[in-house]
C-alpha cells in the first residue's frame, strides 16, 4: 500500500480554498485532511494533525501565514509548506522562503504552478512561481 500524502488547507477565502482543494484531488496520493480560514487555527490543527504538507495564505486574519508559519515550523518541524497567496513582494517572498517553505506559488499563476510546486515540495526541492523578483535569496 503506497502512502497518502496528508494536506491541511490554510485560506480565509472559501471560493479559493474549494480551487485548493479540487486541485489536489487531481493528483493521486493526496488527501485534504482538514482546513483552516485563519493562521491562529492553522497552527492548532498542524500541531494537532501533524500533516505532511500545508497550503498556507499569507494574508490570513488573526495571524498572518508567515507569522503562523513559525509556529507551524516550531511545533511540527516535519511539515512542508507551500505558501500559496496573492503577495508578491520580494521581501515577504524572501522572507517565506528564509522560514523554509519549500514553496511560493502566486494565486494568480495556481492553476499551473500548484501541482508542480507539491511535487518539488514531496521531492524536497523548492518550487518558486515564474515571474518574482527574487534576489539574495
Amino acid at each position: 500500500m503506497s502512502y497518502v500524502v496528508q494536506v491541511l488547507v490554510v485560506e480565509d477565502f472559501e471560493p479559493y480554498r474549494l480551487f485548493a482543494k479540487s486541485s489536489l484531488a487531481k493528483k493521486d496520493g493526496l488527501q485534504v485532511i482538514s482546513e483552516a480560514t485563519d493562521g491562529l487555527q492553522a497552527v492548532d490543527k498542524a500541531r494537532e494533525l501533524k500533516p505532511d504538507l500545508i497550503l498556507l495564505d499569507i494574508g490570513l486574519p488573526k495571524l498572518n501565514g508567515i507569522e503562523a508559519a513559525k509556529a507551524i515550523l516550531a511545533a511540527a518541524p516535519e511539515c512542508k509548506i507551500i505558501f500559496l497567496t496573492q503577495e508578491t513582494s520580494p521581501d515577504v517572498v524572501r522572507e517565506a522562503l528564509k522560514l523554509g517553505a519549500y514553496g511560493y506559488v502566486v494565486k494568480s499563476r495556481a492553476a499551473t504552478d500548484l501541482l508542480p510546486a507539491v511535487q518539488s515540495a514531496l521531492d524536497g526541492k523548492r518550487f518558486i512561481s515564474a515571474g518574482l523578483a527574487i534576489h539574495e535569496l
